[in-house]
């Protein structure tokens, strides 16, 4: 079985056990598509909160969460992404909750969304964008929760891994399409999965490029076709995550 697999059959069981929320108000920040659309000099930065992989194990289990987000915010990152998943990632909603209590930005919640009630949750504890992977959902219910996403106002990022998933997310019309170069099956990464699919972009939405970044130079091979990157590791590993948050900002 692969790493995919595995994480959407534990997170069937999750959701069984999950209750459905009242939905909160929506937490007031700006839109993450506007700001980049409105700033297209430079690439933009989500700067993501992460304890651990399943491929890589610990990254870094007792980061201060809430520090950890203030830095990136500090160094002007664009938006900040918070992994909730706690089998794989070591990540927590609380997690999430906190991050979103304490920073401006607007926060994704980065988990596998298989279900509406993971939606609403997400919502109620900050996130004002969430992820969706093509890979991991049937066409149906990726169509089905994108709509629920955006009727609850949310900003959604749509996440796919070849030519087929990227044009299945532009005929969703989504505004934020993400290519993640990390193959999902065996968790290798790859820029050049991004530098592929820059050609094959055929839509205004605004394209991320997620996964394996950590040098200027690196950002630099992606900047032509994408308008901003999501780095993880590249900045949990980092005694000094604002300067590589500053460096990772290439103009383009």
């Amino acid at each position: 079985m692969d790493f995919l697999e595995k994480i959407i059959n534990e997170k069937e069981q999750e959701v069984k056990m999950m209750p459905l929320e009242i939905v909160q108000p929506l937490r007031e920040t700006y839109s993450f598509y506007q700001q980049v659309k409105n700033h297209p000099e430079k690439m933009h930065i989500i700067g993501e909160v992460k304890r651990a992989s399943p491929s890589k194990g610990a990254i870094n289990l007792s980061v201060n969460v809430v520090e950890q987000a203030k830095a990136y915010e500090q160094a002007g990152v664009t938006a900040i992404s918070v992994l909730t998943d706690e089998v794989f990632f070591k990540g927590s909603i609380e997690d999430l909750r906190q991050v979103a209590s304490q920073v401006n930005a607007p926060v994704l919640c980065k988990d596998f969304i298989i279900d509406e009630k993971q939606l609403i949750r997400a919502r109620n504890a900050g996130a004002t964008i969430v992820l969706l992977i093509v890979s991991a959902l049937p066409k149906q219910k990726l169509e089905e929760l994108y709509t629920k996403a955006t009727r609850l106002g949310l900003e959604v990022l749509v996440e796919v891994h070849d030519e087929q998933e990227l044009n299945i997310a532009e005929a969703l019309s989504a505004r934020l399409i993400g290519v993640n170069n990390r193959n999902l099956k065996t968790f290798e990464v790859s820029i050049g999965v991004s530098q592929l699919l820059g050609k094959k972009q055929k839509t205004e939405a605004v394209y991320i490029s997620e996964s394996g970044f950590s040098t200027d130079e690196q950002v630099a091979l992606v900047k032509e076709n994408y308008q901003a990157v999501l780095v993880g590791e590249g900045l949990m590993r980092e005694n000094d995550s604002k300067a590589k948050v500053r460096e990772l900002q290439v103009v383009r």
